[in-house]
């Protein structure tokens, strides 16, 4: 049911090919060579939680004994990573936690987001809001009315239901398993959430995956169509959703039909998604 985890990192490839024959992509235009050994390292040590010895990161990482034991030894000086007491073992410090806290991660995505949604508000001409995983259910974290001053909102600060709004839906259909397992187990049900069987909440999700964002008629509100995007993260799992409650005006008013707010609000959310390659969070 839920979204697959990425695969596990492996050995990189060999080419026996010349560096100036291989052929290379636009981002391998501007490599730095000695940066990406030293994230691999950081990357590769983030997912064993006992740390590997140095003759196990060589296997791992497929290269030479001695740039391995400098590019560790830099990186044990700059505290990104510790040895054990015996001195054989390499783990993560909790240095890079420590850099994360200091500028937390939803007010970074927050910050990001709040621009591209005021840019969204104005060429569809309907309101926009951010929803992100909370204690059960969600919580609208940012939300901007349309500048038109006709528009259906969601208040920020709001919460509402994980397994009822377009929201809800995407979080879990592009959650990894232990986090789709630990999102349902710590659901309660908002006022007005309407009941859902285990067998048409999986269809729902299903649907969602295939098609890769909502479109549908409101659960709560008459006249209201949902349009929600997920803001992806690197493996591919929601760090967040991007919804336009769509109102149709149906004076002489000619404005964006929903096909184009579609569009918009498709585009919004690429730009916040790390799987374009483009902010990181």
């Amino acid at each position: 049911m839920p979204a697959t985890p990425p695969k596990p990192r492996g050995r990189r490839p060999k080419t026996d090919a010349p560096p100036d024959t291989v052929a290379t992509s636009a981002d391998d235009r501007y490599r730095a060579p000695a940066l990406d050994k030293g994230l691999d390292i950081l990357e590769l040590l983030a997912t064993q939680p006992h740390g590997l010895t140095r003759a196990e990161i060589v296997k791992e990482m497929d290269r030479s004994a001695s740039e391995i034991y400098r590019m560790l030894e830099r990186l044990v000086a700059r505290q990104y990573v510790m040895r054990n007491p015996s001195g054989d073992r390499y783990a993560l410090s909790l240095k890079l936690f420590a850099l994360a806290h200091m500028h937390p991660p939803l007010s970074r995505l927050i910050n990001q987001a709040l621009p591209i949604m005021d840019d969204f508000t104005r060429k569809a001409e309907q309101s926009c809001h951010m929803g992100v995983y909370d204690r059960g259910n969600v919580l609208i974290s940012a939300q901007i009315n349309s500048p038109s001053g006709w528009s259906f909102a969601v208040q920020r600060g709001a919460r509402v239901g994980l397994l009822d709004t377009a929201s809800g839906h995407l979080l879990l259909a592009y959650a990894d398993e232990g986090r789709f397992n630990r999102m349902l187990a710590e659901h309660t049900p908002l006022d007005g959430e309407v009941p859902i069987t285990e067998e048409a909440l999986a269809a729902i999700l299903a649907s969602v995956r295939r098609q890769g964002y909502v479109e549908r008629e409101s659960a709560q509100t008459l006249g209201v169509v949902d349009i929600s995007f997920p803001i992806l993260g690197p493996d591919n799992t929601a760090l967040a959703t991007l919804t336009c409650p769509y109102i149709r005006r149906i004076d002489r008013h000619v404005g964006p039909n929903m096909e184009q707010v579609r569009e918009y609000l498709r585009d919004a959310a690429a730009a916040l998604s790390l799987t374009q390659g483009m902010n990181a969070v």
